[in-house]
């Protein structure tokens, strides 16, 4: 067997096709550490302690995490071609404006945020990677591509309409599918042979690989690659996410995983992957810094001393969370009058903090905008 896997035939006459039976990690022989990859691996690991460090210092660093997540979801979702933008997700009229991009964004959203709890009560396994699939297939285009399960027929990765006769990639039949998850399994929570974040690199070219499920492959994919980092206590918080710099390179992405495939070839793979990650790390820190300086300067325009159950201060503090608001609803999660907030909105519109995005009478939108514009960056 090649070092990454081999091609075997299925079938015969005129249904046969060749799928791809991946060899089980760790990759043989081992993984060269060249010094291009061990200065990477260097810096990556770096700019992950400087990101984690900076996350436990927050006060307030669970608005960061909601929002994080909600960033990566759509990200991760973009690169699988749905069309959204981040301010359909924070849509106060979600309930009513949900077409099917929004609606796989928040099946996401809902997917991540399950799998990081149930990290505290599960290790990282098959039953938590299909409980979350189920989540995320939790929407209308998900309910035909068996959520929660592991696939019972052949896929393919191709162009919209080919066939498997024309596919670019023929991942594992069922059988090896089901024996390759069930060694990845083994591999989550053996002794490592290597650093976290080659590990990591390794697990995640090898779930896309075996791609077990009918479809959410690249996301469950992709989450995996925080799972793992916070399973093996890399992080405590889930603020790393790859998939903007995978959307950036997302022809070179799929290039690089195709290469291991072809040639076996882990090193170029995971080369790229540390370099994902030293740029991921150093875009969720400058991100904190930026969301955490404005908050301490819009804190101190609201004026001094607050009480923590001042008014004000609660709608500020629910504007951390949701930035893109309405007054009604906005008044019936903070269980004070609608009158109460809309006098508050219109002070913080003076303040500079919040802005109106919407000229009609009814459903008047009043969005954070500085705070947006941060998140926005890379979406």
């Amino acid at each position: 067997m090649k070092r990454a896997g081999t091609d075997i035939k299925n079938l015969s006459g005129e249904s046969s096709y060749r799928s791809f039976r991946p060899s089980p990690l760790p990759p043989e022989p081992m993984i060269e550490i060249s010094d291009e990859m061990l200065k990477l691996l260097v810096e990556a690991n770096s700019r992950l302690i400087q990101l984690d460090t900076a996350s436990q210092l927050l006060s307030n660093s669970d608005l960061f995490v909601s929002m994080y997540v909600r960033k990566e979801a759509l990200i991760s979702s973009q690169i699988e071609g749905t069309q959204c933008t981040l301010e359909d997700v924070l849509d106060p009229h979600l309930d009513r404006n949900l077409n099917n991009d929004v609606s796989e964004v928040i099946s996401y959203v809902k997917a991540a945020q399950y799998a990081l709890n149930r990290l505290n009560e599960l290790p990282l396994c098959n039953r938590l990677l299909k409980e979350t699939h189920a989540l995320l297939m939790d929407c209308q285009r998900g309910q035909d591509k068996d959520p929660g399960e592991f696939r019972r027929s052949q896929n393919w990765i191709g162009s919209t309409n080919s066939t498997i006769k024309d596919a670019r990639y023929i991942p594992p039949n069922v059988s090896d599918m089901n024996s390759g998850m069930s060694d990845l399994e083994k591999y989550f929570n053996e002794n490592p042979e290597y650093d976290a974040l080659i590990q990591s690199a390794l697990i995640h070219y090898q779930f896309e690989t075996i791609h077990p499920f009918l479809d959410g492959n690249g996301r469950i994919g992709r989450l995996l690659i925080l799972l793992y980092l916070i399973d093996h206590k890399m992080l405590s918080k889930p603020l790393l996410y790859v998939s903007y710099f995978l959307k950036k390179n997302q022809v070179e992405y799929y290039d690089r995983l195709s290469e291991v495939r072809r040639s076996g070839n882990y090193e170029q793979w995971i080369i790229f992957f540390l370099q994902a990650v030293k740029e991921a790390s150093l875009d969720a820190y400058t991100s904190i810094q930026l969301l955490s300086k404005l908050h301490d300067e819009n804190i101190a325009l609201l004026g001094q001393p607050h009480r923590k159950k001042d008014n004000k201060r609660l709608v500020f503090d629910y504007l951390e969370q949701h930035p893109i608001i309405d007054i009604g609803k906005t008044a019936n999660a903070l269980g004070i009058t609608y009158n109460t907030v809309s006098t508050i909105v219109y002070q913080l519109i003076d303040l500079g903090i919040l802005k109106e995005s919407t000229n009609t009478s009814r459903n008047r939108i009043f969005i954070y905008e500085k705070y947006v514009e941060i998140l926005r960056k890379d979406t």
